[in-house]
């Protein structure tokens, strides 16, 4: 074993890797990442103490936090990350990765990761941080520092993607993510290319210090085409975190899969991990707070398949003098159909064109709040109606879809931590929740973003396939 080899071997003999998810479909991404490297991830909602990770999770060789970082302005990311990145920073892992969505959603007032990057310089240090955005397995590729995103057949620059340049809290006008990270932080962002990841990878290495040297560059952006290219960026990471680490790394779930192929190789973990068998249940409850045409698909082909459709008054629930007599019509709803044997989809929007959005952005001004607080007013509400609904039908399978509205449901249902069953598909695994709440404990959960899955997902997460 060379001296190289040695280093990541070490680095890997810690535990490899925690991490602060930006979203909570996000961070499950991640998790399913590392339980497909056969590492035995757990995510937690809030940072876990030394007496869980060395009690009931000391069998976990790595972690998540997830959060909502991606929905935050920069003052709340600075309230909020910078005491979890120190948290994370003393946790004992090789690398700390503040895990972005793959198509890079933020701007420079919501979710910004020119914030998140400059916090995680100020705690961590470093000589750089690694910016690592593609997932070839799902469909994200970076070349020559412009992004792409598969929708569907096609991949699109993503400046031009039907959902992402159409988002409606961060519109992605700009696909060379140095350019549109530049609007958000004064940090330089330097490139290692599809050609300077080429090849052995020593000469990898050497232009990788060139780099460094001649452009003394705060982030570095990683290209990410394919698996070989993948894997050797995961071996700088590796490398830089035994030079200096704890590693500071921002990224999409390309960094476990960039990490997870090294770690394999090295012999640190066991390759893909053995998934539990997933029966079917009998009902299944779908929260969707999601805006996306891919989701909004996937709502009229589970109708079309016998799913009972409950439109969410939005504008209703936000308003005092309305919320209540509207929650109790939708519990009332909800229960009956299920009691009945159907399965129940919530929905708040049916597509980026639904009324809906605009009558939300209405009623929020209304009361003096932003459009940018619609994910946690209305995911608030949808977490405390799922918690309802659960223990009132007692169901043992429930997916949410919608990457910020994930977050804030999960919270309400007091679930304190997930652990992965089945990859049931990219970025959507099913997890198993840890909660105090015996009717909660067990609850077998999907949170999917809003891009994720194909049109008959709702059906697969029911019948377990």
């Amino acid at each position: 074993m060379n001296a190289n080899e040695t280093a990541r071997s070490s680095a890997a003999s810690r535990r490899p890797i925690c991490y602060y998810g930006d979203d909570f479909t996000g961070s499950t991404d991640v998790l399913e990442a590392l339980f497909r490297s056969g590492m035995k991830p757990v995510l937690f909602l809030e940072p876990p103490t030394g007496d869980q990770l060395e009690g009931r999770f000391a069998q976990a060789d790595a972690f998540g936090v997830a959060g909502v970082g991606r929905s935050m302005t920069p003052d709340e990311m600075e309230r909020e990350l910078r005491p979890i990145f120190e948290t994370l920073k003393g946790a004992g892992a090789a690398i700390v990765h503040y895990k972005i969505c793959s198509t890079f959603d933020s701007s420079p007032n919501t979710g910004s990761i020119g914030k998140a990057a400059e916090i995680g310089r100020e705690v961590f240090g470093g000589r750089y941080i690694p910016l690592l955005v593609g997932v070839p397995y799902l469909g994200r590729y970076t070349l020559f520092g412009h992004h792409f995103a598969a929708a569907g057949e096609n991949v699109f620059r993503l400046d031009r993607h039907p959902t992402m340049s159409r988002h409606p809290v961060t519109p992605m006008d700009e696909a060379d993510l140095r350019l549109h990270l530049s609007k958000q932080t004064t940090l330089r962002t330097s490139l290692m290319d599809i050609t300077a990841l080429d090849g052995a990878i020593e000469a990898v290495r050497s232009r990788m210090e060139a780099l460094l040297h001649a452009e003394t560059p705060d982030i570095v952006l990683f290209d990410a085409f394919d698996e070989q290219r993948l894997q050797t960026a995961g071996k700088l990471m590796l490398e830089e975190a035994e030079r200096a680490g704890p590693l500071f790394v921002v990224g999409s779930s390309g960094v476990e899969y960039a990490l997870g192929a090294c770690l394999k190789e090295t012999g640190s973990a066991a390759g893909a991990s053995a998934e539990t068998a997933v029966s079917p249940v009998d009902r299944l409850l779908v929260v969707s707070g999601s805006c996306s045409p891919v989701t909004e698909r996937q709502i009229a082909e589970a109708l079309d398949a016998g799913f009972a459709g409950i439109r969410v008054p939005v504008h209703e629930l936000i308003r005092p003098e309305l919320a209540d007599e509207a929650k109790r019509r939708l519990l009332a709803e909800a229960e009956e159909q299920l009691r009945s044997g159907r399965s129940v989809v919530l929905y708040s929007a049916s597509g980026p064109a639904d009324p809906s959005i605009a009558e939300l952005r209405r009623a929020l001004e209304a009361q003096g709040l932003r459009a940018e607080d619609s994910s946690r007013v209305l995911g608030s509400e949808l977490g405390a109606l799922t918690r309802t609904i659960v223990a009132q039908t007692g169901l043992s399978r429930v997916l949410i879809a919608g990457g910020d509205t994930s977050g804030y449901v999960a919270r309400q249902l007091g679930i304190y931590a997930l652990e992965c069953v089945s990859a049931l598909a990219p970025g959507a695994p099913l997890c198993r929740a840890f909660s105090n709440d015996t009717t909660l404990d067990g609850l077998e959960l999907v949170l999917k973003g809003g891009q994720v899955g194909g049109e008959r997902f709702f059906e697969r997460v029911l019948q377990g396939q």
